[in-house]
């Protein structure tokens, strides 16, 4: 799927304990034609021995770190070998590879944005006390972030070179996600659009790794400390409270990657 309109990239899939998804989650992805190196955060099942049998770059930790760390040491694999943006996604299969033509498509019509995977079609699938923390995540990362984000705990993004740029960001674990969407805003003047991707909740899926009074909390008060480091409280959030950019109608893309986009920014 790379193609010269767009930078050098590659799928970055983080997992841990994912034996059940991951090896129909990377060959699908490998069939698309796009790179991929995968980030083993400690897992004790057969999910390493699963990814060494494909063609892949395997980064094991000997121990648990964390998803920001996964994503980070990806972040530095990828400019290590010279790509230029990185696409993520989860190893549990509630992300898809058929959604990445789309999410790619946007990121050429949108050069010098964050492409979001939003989880906005099939929202009753969410779990409604993770649809409630989604929606408060999303109020107070988009004020920290100055413009408003649809969906700030997806997973599934695209990160151009000034995203990836920012890997040594001190933040841990899932605060590091909503670190990158903050200071790529603030700091590299990146904009977000969303392209809608299906809630997934329903089937097979391992339980999640998001603990969600611990991981809340955290990502809260980092947010709290990033509007009030950046200032501009007032003005920042009358920023965030506009209309996020998303692209609500398909794209047509064919199978080498290129698209004509028939879509328009909508809510």
């Amino acid at each position: 799927m790379n193609d010269t309109t767009l930078p050098r990239w590659c799928v970055l899939i983080p997992c841990l304990n994912e034996e059940a998804a991951i090896r129909q989650v990377v060959t699908s992805v490998l069939a698309l034609g796009a790179p991929v190196i995968v980030v083993d955060d400690g897992s004790d099942d057969r999910t390493p021995a699963i990814v060494g049998e494909l063609p892949v770059t395997l980064i094991r930790h000997a121990r648990r770190q964390g998803k920001g760390e996964a994503l980070r040491d990806g972040f530095r694999e990828a400019l290590r070998q010279g790509y230029e943006a990185v696409l993520t996604m989860d190893g549990d299969g509630q992300h898809l590879a058929s959604d990445i033509p789309r999410i790619v498509a946007a990121a050429r019509r949108y050069p010098g944005h964050i492409v979001v995977g939003a989880r906005l079609l099939d929202r009753e699938q969410q779990p409604k006390g993770r649809r409630r923390a989604n929606a408060v995540a999303d109020w107070g990362i988009s004020w920290a972030c100055a413009q408003p984000v649809a969906d700030t705990q997806s997973g599934q993004r695209w990160y151009p070179h000034e995203a990836l740029e920012l890997v040594d960001l001190p933040a841990e674990n899932f605060v590091f996600e909503a670190a990158i969407l903050i200071a790529a805003s603030r700091e590299k003047g990146l904009g977000v659009v969303s392209v809608p991707i299906a809630s997934r909740y329903q089937g097979g899926f391992r339980l999640s790794h998001f603990r969600p009074v611990q991981d809340v909390t955290r990502i809260t008060l980092y947010t709290i400390g990033r509007v009030i480091h950046y200032g501009s409280i007032l003005a920042s959030h009358r920023r965030a409270q506009q209309r996020p950019l998303v692209l609500d109608e398909p794209f047509v893309v064919d199978v080498h990657g290129t698209s004509e986009a028939a879509s328009h920014p909508g809510g």
